[in-house]
C-alpha cells in the first residue's frame, strides 16, 4: 500500500532527525528526552513495517514475523512515551534555568 510506504519513510525520517538532534544536543535532560522521541519514531516505523508486510505477503511465517514486529514496535512506542513523560519536567526545568542565566 502506497500510504504505508509514505508513512514508513516519514517515520524513518523522523527517527534520523531525532538521532541527529540527539548527537548535537548538549543538555543532559534534553538529550535523554530527544532519545525517547527517536525511540518512539523507531517503534512506529517497526509497527508500520510489520503492517505493510501483512499486505504484501501471505503465509504463516509472514504473519509470525509481522506480529513480532508489531508487538516489539508497540512496546517501543509505549516505553518511549513513558520516558517522554518522565523527562519532560526535567527538560522544562533545564530550559528555564538556561533562560534565567
Amino acid at each position: 500500500m502506497p500510504v504505508l510506504v509514505v508513512l514508513i519513510v516519514i517515520t524513518f525520517s523522523f527517527y534520523l532527525y531525532f538521532k541527529i538532534k540527539y548527537v548535537r544536543t548538549q543538555k543532559p535532560a534534553e538529550k535523554k528526552w530527544t532519545a525517547t522521541k527517536s525511540s518512539m519514531a523507531l517503534g512506529l516505523f517497526v509497527v508500520l513495517f510489520g503492517i505493510n508486510q501483512l499486505f504484501l505477503y501471505s503465509g504463516t511465517v509472514t504473519y509470525i514475523v509481522a506480529g513480532v514486529f508489531i508487538l516489539l514496535g508497540g512496546i517501543n512506542i509505549w516505553a518511549g512515551y513513558k520516558s517522554y513523560k518522565h523527562y519532560l519536567p526535567f527538560v522544562v526545568q533545564e530550559a528555564e534555568d538556561g533562560y534565567k542565566k
